[in-house]
């Protein structure tokens, strides 16, 4: 842990740049990689603009605040981590993908560094058996907004290490997260619990049990929650919770996790929610 200094981040969209944000602020080094170089650019001005608002509310310093942004440097080479101390991957959710990448970083990597994924749903096991180091792998899974949200779900795989285990909570604790850790079954905790509530709330929908409105407010008035599950969708990315649903009822294999048809309609239409303008809501 104390040889911990220098952070790499792959994927530079909404978490991975929240998760750059996160580590620069305690006081890492990071780089952060994305092939698209306007992935990059959109990052680096999503961090300054997060970043301004935290020194709006006192909560930063001006001064912190710059020396947050001098410790992010971007690149679109791979090989620029190559002298990483530890690594956090948070591109899309595709299994291939992220196998191919967790390979290239094996070899890419010195053996004693400890490769996370900001996985919501994708086994740690296979991500740790593309390597020769699964018990350096571990699931790291922020909530977004990182800057804001305290959780990290920490997912062992069925290599994982306890010296590993230990070094991502630990990591935590600089981070001024809360670590809890989840066994590596499809979903974890977050998703296992959150997205078959999220998906039985389009099927209320579409079964015209009540509105979007509705459905959002008994949930929020009635059970507390800080915002209705379909207002969470819409936030979340609709082909997000699709492709969580399915790996939910691909892993598991119980009819209950069946993705609803009306999410599969929207994401088919393009309708993704907020990124895209139309969800549940229109933005």
């Amino acid at each position: 842990m104390l040889n911990i200094k220098r952070v790499g981040v792959i994927g530079a969209g909404t978490m991975g740049n929240g998760i750059a944000q996160v580590f620069a602020q305690a006081g890492f080094d990071v780089r952060l990689v994305d092939a698209a170089g306007g992935a990059l650019e959109r990052a680096r001005a999503n961090i300054e603009k997060s970043l301004a608002k935290l020194v709006e509310k006192n909560k930063l310093t001006g001064a912190e605040r710059d020396d947050t942004l001098g410790r992010i440097n971007t690149g679109v080479n791979l090989d620029a981590l190559a002298d990483m101390d530890f690594v956090v991957e948070a591109i899309f959710e595709d299994l291939q993908a992220k196998r191919e990448l967790f390979a290239r970083l094996d070899q890419l990597t010195r053996p004693d560094v400890v490769l996370s994924s900001n996985t919501s749903s994708i086994s740690i096991t296979v991500l740790g058996a593309a390597t020769n180091r699964p018990d350096r792998v571990l699931g790291m899974h922020f909530m977004n907004p990182v800057p804001l949200m305290s959780l990290v779900e920490l997912i062992r795989g069925q290599a994982t290490s306890a010296q590993t285990m230990m070094t991502a909570t630990e990591l935590c604790i600089r981070l001024n997260k809360t670590a809890v850790e989840a066994s590596d079954y499809p979903g974890f905790i977050a998703n296992r619990v959150l997205m078959p509530m999220i998906n039985e709330a389009i099927f209320a929908l579409m079964e015209g049990v009540g509105t979007a409105d509705a459905i959002d407010t008994v949930m929020k008035l009635g059970m507390n929650h800080p915002m209705g599950p379909l207002t969470l969708a819409d936030f979340i990315g609709l082909d997000v919770c699709l492709a969580i649903m399915e790996v939910l009822h691909d892993g598991l294999g119980d009819p209950k996790y069946r993705p609803c048809p009306l999410l599969r309609r929207m994401v088919s239409a393009g309708h993704l929610g907020r990124k895209s303008g139309q969800g549940f809501y229109k933005y």
